[in-house]
């Protein structure tokens, strides 16, 4: 009896520890409308870590750069300021996850990352398969070329009739360049290093960009400048804001919404004018 007595104290101890295990106070799982939405635990936002002044890549924590997951580097610039002032303001610990362009939303739909914050646009296709905030920044399309070269003074895009232009790979960068009549619309590139080099190189003539990223080129390389048009590129607000980019039905939205609505465009200009300002001169 008394051995029977034992194993049966054991075999309860047993099952209190099994169930105390699979209770509560674990870790909330991630992948579930954003990973660990609940305040605290951390705040993973994918970027390309490549798209200066928005986001680059560095080699230390200087002017505030955050380390990128899984690397000895850092990522700094206008969309990681952007993230930290989110990550404060949810309770949680800013995680940056440097991803492909063409694997950002691929990323946020499989829950590795909980937030885009890459200088994306809140576009009517985007808009199938994701969420977005509110705008976070605005911004004009300009045309970026080499210093001295022949479109230098031009105002309108139909100047570039005839010359080679390109613009990143899956954006509506690259679709305006169908208005340009005539042109010799180019492959489009991976991302905007590779067009730069294009640039120099002679490849190009001229690639689309934004205005914060074409005088973030023209400071990192004195070969570069940029037109702004007085006749530019049909747009909408939807093509030439950003906003962050969510999973469909996220939690996160409403209070990342409220944070943004606590940054006023004077303060968002100060914070693209600071960036452009300290990013690394290989930007």
């Amino acid at each position: 009896m008394k051995k029977r007595s034992l194993l049966f104290i054991a075999i309860s101890l047993m099952l209190v520890l099994l169930l105390a295990g699979c209770g509560g106070g674990g870790e909330v799982p991630e992948g579930e409308n954003g990973a660990g939405e609940a305040e605290g635990g951390t705040f993973r936002v994918g970027m390309e870590c490549g798209y200066a002044p928005f986001n680059w890549t560095q080699i230390d924590d200087s002017n505030g750069a955050v380390p990128i997951d899984g690397s000895q580097e850092f990522a700094g610039g206008y969309d990681v300021e952007i993230a930290k002032r989110i990550a404060e303001g949810l309770g949680k610990e800013l995680v940056i996850v440097k991803t492909e362009w063409d694997g950002l939303v691929p990323a946020l739909v499989s829950g590795k990352i909980d937030a885009i914050i890459a200088g994306m646009s809140p576009t009517a296709d985007r808009k199938e398969t994701i969420d977005f905030s509110d705008i976070y920044y605005k911004s004009d399309l300009v045309m970026v070329i080499k210093a001295g070269s022949e479109y230098e003074n031009a105002t309108s895009i139909q100047d570039f009739s005839g010359a080679k232009i390109t613009a990143q790979l899956n954006t509506f960068h690259y679709t305006v360049i169908d208005q340009i009549e005539g042109v010799d619309k180019q492959q489009a590139m991976d991302n905007f290093p590779a067009m730069r080099v294009a640039l120099e190189s002679g490849i190009i003539d001229g690639y689309v960009s934004e205005r914060p990223e074409a005088v973030s080129a023209s400071a990192a390389n004195p070969n570069f400048t940029f037109v702004e048009f007085t006749d530019g590129f049909k747009t909408s607000d939807e093509d030439t804001a950003i906003a962050v980019g969510l999973a469909k039905g996220s939690d996160l939205l409403e209070p990342i919404n409220e944070i943004l609505a606590g940054i006023s465009l004077e303060e968002q200009q100060e914070i693209m004018d600071t960036c452009i300002e300290n990013q690394p001169a290989a930007q």
